[in-house]
């Protein structure tokens, strides 16, 4: 029962992060003042009392600090990268919009349980896809130039020009992060999501790197051209036929073309991961309501799940005819790898 209340407790501490950064709160809080619940009302324009049960549950989270003498609370340097600064790479406050998705689609959920599996990514809620976004954008600005720098031969070439693809980009956070990293490259986003890829558009223009990213509304296995590089960040898991998009993207790369597989962080082997690996509940449950049952949707339907691991992967890779499979880094969420036919 004790587990079960901190799992509770971690679900409505989700909610109320969701709320605090929808409405500023944590921005208030971020200089590192102490600040008044009338302070705090005031500077985001919100109702008083709400703000102050707010920032009690805050407070007795642990997510902020309050003070009795001055009747006061303060948010550490170290919270506030988490919670309120959207450019840190720790941020996560705007990735909870995604838990809101998942309760809110918990008939279409169930329905796939008790049906043929297949729930549809564009199907979700819509807060899941901005959740998303930002579950990983932070990540892909601080790491992703880094494992480019990683692939074999592959950086000298984005600096001099170079053509590069991305699978399943949703709304373009690493389009426009490898746009801003090698202007003189052109990165073509490709999505079967339209709205994504409309919002995808918008990202890339906010970012002023419209100049050398394009988007288009393709599926994995049809869109056109060849490629210097090929990326798939979090995606390939989600897809129906990844053997068969493996292949695809094998037939699109250029002679001596790499693919930049990310995918999330797994231990080879069901037990080992149970055991070994702190993201696997979450992202178990990730697969289990949005991931797998969106390759069950698909033709082929795989259904290879959030949590494949680098041997599973590595199979699908050989199967579509790839010779080279490596990898070259890790986070704490994911796995990096790069294939070669």
């Amino acid at each position: 029962m004790g587990q079960m209340v901190g799992n509770m407790t971690g679900g409505a501490l989700c909610f109320s992060i969701w709320v605090g950064d929808e409405l500023g709160l944590y921005g208030a809080l971020a200089g590192g003042v102490p600040l008044s619940a009338d302070e705090v009302a005031t500077e985001t324009r919100c109702h008083p009392r709400l703000v102050r049960e707010w920032l009690d549950s805050q407070a007795a989270g642990g997510l902020i600090d309050y003070d009795d003498k001055s009747d006061s609370y303060t948010m550490s340097a170290e919270s506030a990268a988490v919670l309120a600064d959207d450019t840190s790479p720790t941020f996560v406050a705007r990735a909870m919009a995604a838990f809101g998705a998942f309760f809110s689609d918990i008939d279409k959920v169930t329905a796939a349980y008790r049906g043929t599996g297949g729930l549809a990514w564009g199907e979700h809620h819509p807060r899941l896809f901005e959740g998303t976004e930002w579950f990983f954008r932070t990540g892909y600005r601080a790491e992703l130039p880094n494992w480019l720098q990683g692939l074999d031969g592959v950086h000298d070439r984005l600096v001099a020009g170079a053509q590069v693809a991305d699978i399943g980009c949703g709304h373009g956070a690493s389009v426009v992060v490898m746009a801003e990293n090698y202007p003189n490259s052109q990165i073509t986003g490709f999505d079967s999501h339209r709205p994504s890829i409309d919002t995808a558009r918008l990202r890339a223009n906010e970012a002023g790197t419209s100049g050398n990213t394009h988007f288009e509304v393709a599926e994995a296995k049809s869109y056109s051209g060849t490629f210097d590089l090929i990326c798939f960040f979090d995606c390939l898991h989600d897809m129906g036929d990844p053997v068969g998009i493996a292949r695809y993207a094998r037939e699109h790369l250029t002679d001596d073309g790499a693919v930049l597989l990310v995918e999330p962080f797994a231990v080879d082997g069901r037990a080992a991961n149970l055991a070994g690996n702190p993201m696997a509940a979450l992202l178990y449950t990730a697969s289990a309501t949005v991931c797998t049952p969106n390759s069950l949707s698909q033709e082929v339907g795989l259904g290879l799940g959030a949590q494949a691991g680098e041997g599973k992967l590595r199979e699908v890779f050989e199967e579509a005819g790839y010779t080279r499979f490596r990898r070259i880094a890790e986070t704490p969420l994911n796995l990096i790898l790069e294939a070669r036919a």
